[in-house]
């Protein structure tokens, strides 16, 4: 992304350097960091999170299969039970199936079942509060990024009303736990631009911004750090968690790049080169990677690791490599399998699921997948109920992502919004990369990173609505930008309310069944 297009920030207006005080002097950005309102947004906030919470925990213990677990559940869970009960925290039992996926996810939901023992609260107790942690987050980083508590609350509002981030969330699967582990990281580094120009602000008002054509040195990024914890965490988890460490370093740097101009630094390219590269490299990059082989110490201790001793059986004792230590060629053994298995999941190879999906149909959540059904004993209207779990995106969110985009895209080219370009990041690093490999087998809960970013997007294009509509709150171009919005967001309460028996598995007959199903291609 263009480092320009990362330079402007949209709410606040710009303040000329006069205005502190100092030598009047080129325009620089006004230090306004973040909603001003703590008040108001603190109690906004509690109020969110208690909301996820009851919508998350509801009823959570189901559905299942007769007391087990459903879908992808029955390959995650049990080894989540392996890792807690085995001794070793890792699995040590190819047996339970595709041990195909890093450690974090599988102790994520070891940490349920530590706590719940082997049921359904266990397996998606973590799942359930990641969820809310979601919510939560995604309305602080909305919050920071407008400048408004309002639009925050709005982000918030769709995140609890999706359908793709509310099932996740009650699922004993990964991917929710990716997404809460992106959606951090992603927060960590708004928070990180709003410090460093802070920083750079200091700087600039102190007399230090020209002591240097390179700018001034940031010092230690906390913030920047953090994210670099969570995108380990989230590689720790899936694989493509490795899409985000590349997507967010390149906007941090971009972030770098723009607050090094806005400041007028003489050489601010240099300046990112010399002061910028190497330590966001090491935060963003190399450290997720150091945690990604770290996660795995654990197999490397334990004697009844799943492919820990390969060497001699599965892997010969002579060769090339017969040098390398004979662990590090069953890692490498483990890893290169883990490869082959994604790699070789393709629909050339024979490999077809009925609910598979393609990535061009998520944006507007074009194929679900259905995770549960059963036909109970319960009586709806005279016959029997239908207990179905579907994991669909609420329509009124969804189906206006490619609206939504276009809108980011004009915004991030024509208008230099930064807050657009971030959000568009986060939404192309979760779907873009699928595009390159699109003979494999996929799913839509694969769109479950794109969720959050999605509502973020959404969120922003109702605070737009709102702000041309001008701060006269009684002229009637005001009314009806805030009527339009408000409709808006009691469209998606009411049809995130209306598909809720599906999401949750209550039971339905089999009239509202049909009715539940607005596209040929959720059948």
């Amino acid at each position: 992304m263009s480092p320009a297009v990362l330079d402007r920030a949209t709410v606040a207006p710009r303040a000329r350097t006069e205005d502190l005080g100092t030598a009047p002097g080129p325009e620089i950005p006004e230090p306004i960091f973040g909603a001003t309102d703590r008040r108001r947004g603190f109690i906004v906030g509690v109020v969110l999170t208690l909301i996820a919470i009851v919508t998350r925990f509801w009823d959570l213990t189901h559905p299942t299969d007769d007391g087990t677990p459903v879908f992808d559940e029955k390959h995650y869970v049990p080894q989540g039970w392996q890792a807690l009960t085995g001794g070793g925290w890792i699995e040590d039992n190819p047996a339970y199936g595709l041990v195909v996926h890093p450690p974090v996810g599988k102790w994520m939901l070891a940490i349920g079942e530590a706590m719940f023992g082997y049921g359904p609260m266990g397996w998606r107790f973590t799942a359930a509060v990641s969820g809310v942690i979601i919510v939560l987050a995604i309305y602080l980083t909305v919050r920071r990024m407008s400048r408004s508590t309002l639009i925050g609350a709005l982000a918030g509002i769709f995140a609890i009303c999706d359908g793709v981030l509310f099932v996740q969330s009650r699922m004993g699967m990964l991917d929710i736990f990716q997404a809460l582990f992106v959606v951090l990281a992603f927060a960590a580094l708004i928070a990180d631009r709003d410090q460093m120009r802070a920083r750079m602000h200091r700087a600039y008002v102190e007399g230090r911004m020209h002591l240097s054509p390179l700018g001034p040195r940031l010092g230690f990024r906390w913030y920047r750090f953090t994210a670099g914890v969570m995108l380990g965490l989230a590689c720790g988890t899936k694989w493509s968690g490795m899409y985000f460490v590349v997507f967010f370093t390149l906007m941090s740097l971009g972030f770098d790049l723009a607050a090094r101009k806005a400041y007028h630094v003489r050489k601010p390219y240099k300046g990112v080169l010399a002061r910028d590269l190497v330590p966001s490299g090491a935060s963003l990059a190399v450290l997720p990677v150091t945690m990604y082989l770290a996660f795995f110490a654990v197999w490397f201790r334990a004697e009844t690791s799943v492919y820990r001793y390969v060497v001699g059986t599965e892997v010969g004792v002579d060769g090339t490599f017969s040098w390398v230590p004979a662990a590090i060629r069953s890692f490498w053994y483990y890893e290169t399998g883990i490869l082959e298995f994604h790699s070789g999941l393709t629909n050339a190879a024979g490999n077809h699921h009925p609910w598979e999906s393609k990535p061009w149909t998520w944006p507007m959540a074009l194929r679900p997948m259905l995770y549960a059904i059963s036909y109970g004993p319960d009586q709806c209207g005279g016959g029997d109920c239908i207990r179905a779990q579907m994991l669909i995106g609420t329509p009124a969110l969804w189906w206006l992502a490619l609206p939504m985009l276009v809108w980011a895209l004009w915004r991030t080219i024509f208008r230099r919004d930064w807050r657009y370009a971030a959000v568009l990041v986060g939404y192309g690093a979760a779907i873009l990369p699928w595009f390159f490999s699109i003979d494999r087998q996929m799913y839509f809960f694969y769109a479950t990173a794109m969720a959050p970013f999605l509502v973020m997007g959404l969120a922003l294009v109702c605070g737009d609505v709102l702000s041309s509509a001008g701060r006269d709150r009684l002229s009637t171009t005001r009314l009806i930008a805030v009527l339009g919005v408000a409709l808006y967001v009691g469209l998606v309460v009411t049809n995130f309310a209306f598909h809720w028996p599906i999401l949750t598995g209550v039971p339905i007959s089999n009239d509202l069944w049909n009715m539940q199903l607005w596209l040929p291609s959720w059948t």
